[in-house]
């Protein structure tokens, strides 16, 4: 079975599939952004997935790829259509190549069109196919830059897509409507492009009449992701400085029980439980700070923010509502302790 996850990036109004097999634990990430690591890779590690293979379906002029950040940190491929030479590429994909991640496969299909190397990707298993932007939701991807032609999309859709059964789902790399999915059957009859029926001289002449802006990111995003999303020295991202931060997918920062224990002289902890559980059976931490979750909005002009707060309660969930509390008060060097006093026993470390 193949675990399965749609996720989205509303600037860029940009899709980003994850699939997994269950066994392995292996996985394909297609068409990551970079400004969406974060949350990415917090999935992976929480549903405990190695990254095998970041792939995009094309090089894209509306958003940097996150393929290279998952290179660099995670320890992915980088998969891309060979067509386009781009750099930090491990694999240099073409029409008929297969990604392989446990015992499921990914069939490369050439969907060239809207981009000379545009790919999608067929999995026959799951009746899944991603079609990057040649086939969208109702709709297709543009062909008036970057050297391609309407002509050639008519031909990748309708003889490399249409082609797949009725009941294959479609799932895009954009929409901007906010639909999620579609199938082959459907586009096929109800596409207003390229359905119905339409002739290539019926959708060549939409296609050339669609007078669509120019788009806003292309000069920035087009040579990133010609180096595979790897960003120059001046644009690299600041590392958190004050601690091995972990974000999770839900968005909450965390901190390790370990780190805590050992930089106890650099951080300063509130404890957001009861009073009885304060001095109840896990203890409290040395020089811990008692406010109660429910008097804290009230009490955080209390607390001195000279030094990094480190949020606890019994398993971290209360702490994670905590740190949302104290960054809308203006704290900015507030995170919650990852499993609480229950994880702080676990490890046996002392209170």
């Amino acid at each position: 079975m193949v675990l399965f996850r749609q996720l989205f990036d509303h600037v860029s109004s940009t899709y980003t599939y994850l699939l997994a097999d269950l066994r392995t634990r292996e996985a394909v990430l297609i068409d990551p952004v970079f400004e969406q690591h974060t949350r990415d890779a917090a999935l992976l590690r929480e549903l405990e997935l190695v990254l095998r293979y970041a792939l995009d379906t094309h090089c894209h002029a509306d958003h940097v790829t996150g393929a290279w950040l998952m290179k660099a940190k995670l320890g992915a491929q980088v998969a891309l259509a060979k067509d386009y030479g781009a750099a930090h590429v491990d694999r240099a994909l073409s029409d008929g190549d297969t990604i392989t991640f446990g015992a499921h496969q990914l069939e490369v299909r050439a969907t060239p069109g809207h981009t000379v190397g545009c790919l999608s990707f067929v999995s026959h298993e799951a009746r899944m196919v991603f079609t990057g932007d040649a086939l969208l939701v109702r709709g297709t991807g543009r062909t008036d830059f970057q050297g391609v032609s309407a002509q050639q999309l008519y031909h990748s859709i309708g003889q490399r897509l249409f082609s797949l059964p009725d009941d294959y789902l479609v799932y895009p790399a954009h929409d901007y409507e906010g639909r999620t999915v579609s199938t082959i059957g459907e586009e096929r009859r109800y596409n207003p492009r390229i359905g119905g029926g339409a002739r290539e001289e019926d959708f060549v002449g939409y296609m050339q009449n669609l007078g669509l802006p120019h788009p806003k990111q292309i000069d920035h995003a087009l040579p990133a992701n010609m180096r595979s999303g790897r960003p120059m020295d001046s644009e690299r991202p600041e590392p958190q400085d004050w601690a091995p931060l972990q974000t999770t997918y839900a968005g909450l920062t965390e901190l390790a029980p370990e780190w805590v224990a050992s930089h106890r002289d650099d951080v300063q902890i509130l404890d957001v439980r009861s009073e009885a559980e304060f001095d109840g059976q896990l203890g409290h931490l040395t020089g811990a700070r008692l406010i109660p979750l429910d008097a804290l909005r009230a009490r955080a002009g209390e607390l001195e923010p000279s030094k990094p707060w480190v949020v606890v309660c019994q398993t971290g969930r209360r702490a994670g509502m905590a740190t949302l509390i104290l960054k809308k008060a203006g704290f900015e060097r507030v995170t919650s302790l990852a499993g609480g006093m229950v994880r702080w026993h676990q490890l046996g470390l002392p209170t």
